[in-house]
């Protein structure tokens, strides 16, 4: 299992968002879903399907939670492992970061990602061996 990109929950979070306020953020999130080669994890697949349904405002059915799920089964995604936590807990050590920011990186990495899609670290930053772009910004 490997891909050039992975995603974090908020781009998956605006792709599917009915707020007017996010109609940039949904288009971008959009297109990176439509013409990119990327990679999620279990951890990405709960926060997504958390916030969708806590975060009222973004206006997320039941059937856009579906829609996402359903295509995350077409795209390589990581289970959450002792292994995994293990990595996740060096990364944060050494850069000093949250504990589950620090899970998505080291799933990242155990993929192949060489970039991280985020809005939530350091754009431009390279963490271990993964790149973090906001393409929001």
């Amino acid at each position: 299992m490997t891909a050039e990109v992975f995603l974090d929950s908020n781009v998956l979070l605006y792709a599917c968002s009915n707020a007017p306020a996010d109609a940039e953020k949904q288009a971008k999130a959009e297109r990176l879903i439509l013409d990119t080669d990327f990679a999620l994890s279990a951890q990405v697949l709960q926060e997504f399907v958390a916030n969708a349904l806590r975060k009222k405002a973004l206006g997320i059915s039941e059937s856009g939670i579906d829609a996402t799920l359903e295509l995350s089964g077409r795209v390589p995604v990581l289970p959450v492992t002792r292994e995994l936590v293990m990595a996740a807990v060096i990364l944060r050590r050494r850069f000093q970061l949250s504990h589950w920011d620090s899970t998505i990186l080291a799933a990242a990495r155990e993929l192949g990602c060489h970039s991280l899609y985020t809005e939530d670290l350091n754009h431009g930053q390279d963490y271990d061996g993964v790149r973090v772009i906001n393409p929001f910004s």
